[in-house]
């Protein structure tokens, strides 16, 4: 699948009923306290309604230090937690509350490989054809803009 990887781009189609089922699952899990390889449900404010939107997310550990990235691109989560950077993660009854900080397209392509070789079978798809773990630092720094990555920071 081409596809462009700029600072706009938001991945809307490829759901489907199946991908759209297997969200709910994974949500659904993670709300009753089973991840699956890190999955957590993100809760954020509404950037204009202020209401809190939950969707599920893969939680990277890198060394450490945990990183939530946006394999559709721009989507609204994203959009969310640049405006209200204080945010919820939640496993069953675990809530941590934390301060996303949005990743640098430099600090990206170590981040993007260790994504990509956890959940290439769940996410790959959104990465296209010419982008995967073994690609190599030039091709993820050039896609880069398109995969916003967020530092989870304790708030």
């Amino acid at each position: 699948m081409e596809q462009s990887y700029d600072s706009k781009r938001y991945v809307t189609k490829g759901m489907g009923w199946s991908g759209r089922m297997l969200n709910g699952v994974v949500a659904g899990l993670a709300k009753l306290g089973i991840s699956l390889q890190g999955s957590r449900v993100l809760s954020v404010q509404g950037r204009k309604s202020g209401e809190w939107r939950s969707v599920p997310v893969n939680l990277l550990v890198v060394d450490g230090v945990q990183y939530l990235v946006a394999p559709r691109g721009h989507t609204q989560w994203v959009k969310n937690l640049r405006v209200n950077a204080e945010a919820k993660l939640a496993i069953g009854r675990k809530t941590q509350v934390f301060r996303g900080v949005e990743l640098a397209d430099a600090e990206k392509p170590e981040i993007l490989r260790r994504y990509l070789k956890k959940w290439a079978w769940e996410v790959g798809a959104f990465f296209g054809d010419d982008v995967n773990a073994d690609s190599p630092d030039s091709r993820l720094l050039e896609v880069a803009p398109g995969f916003p990555v967020f530092r989870v920071d304790p708030a």
